[in-house]
């Protein structure tokens, strides 16, 4: 069977690709060799799109040096925003759900604040966001996105009312 970087318990683009099972996931997880190979082709996929991993610890990022001409091909290529869901997806299977926090709200800050990547902004709304496994973070990021978001009034991924009393 063909090797995938970043692999699902679901069927994705490549159709000889089988989906990962809950065991080979707890197999995964427990072997550190495993992990750090893991995480390295994280760090190798983030240098593509232009971002850097500054903590392991906590998977905080930042933009790289080249960041601009690689933003230019993340604009420019749409398959790069199903690879990101992908590689948010993986994080959360593989126990990194920290780190899918810092890459959706470093999307979401991109595009709805510094407004660098406005052709991944659906994207980073309609499928970044909801790959976060954890309500209370994904309602924070939810939350983060609605304070950015222009117009507020044609925010449509969560009640207004909500997100005005939101804490």
């Amino acid at each position: 069977f063909p090797f995938r970087l970043f692999p699902l318990r679901e069927h994705g683009m490549n159709w000889r690709a089988r989906p990962l099972t809950c065991q080979e996931i707890q197999a995964f997880r427990k072997y550190k060799e495993v992990m750090q190979r893991f995480i390295r082709a994280y760090q190798l996929m983030l240098r593509f799109y232009g971002i850097i991993l500054i903590n392991e610890e906590t998977g905080e990022l930042k933009r790289a040096e080249n960041w601009a001409e690689r933003f230019q091909n993340l604009n420019r290529f749409s398959h790069n925003n199903l690879r990101i869901t992908r590689i948010l997806k993986c994080l959360g299977e593989m126990g990194y759900e920290h780190y899918q926090v810092h890459l959706v709200k470093f999307f979401l800050t991109e595009t709805l604040v510094k407004e660098t990547l406005p052709n991944v902004k659906r994207s980073a709304l309609d499928y970044f966001l909801f790959t976060i496994r954890s309500k209370r973070k994904r309602r924070e990021l939810v939350h983060y996105a609605w304070q950015h978001f222009k117009p507020r009034s044609s925010f449509v991924w969560g009640p207004h009312d909500k997100l005005l009393k939101y804490r």
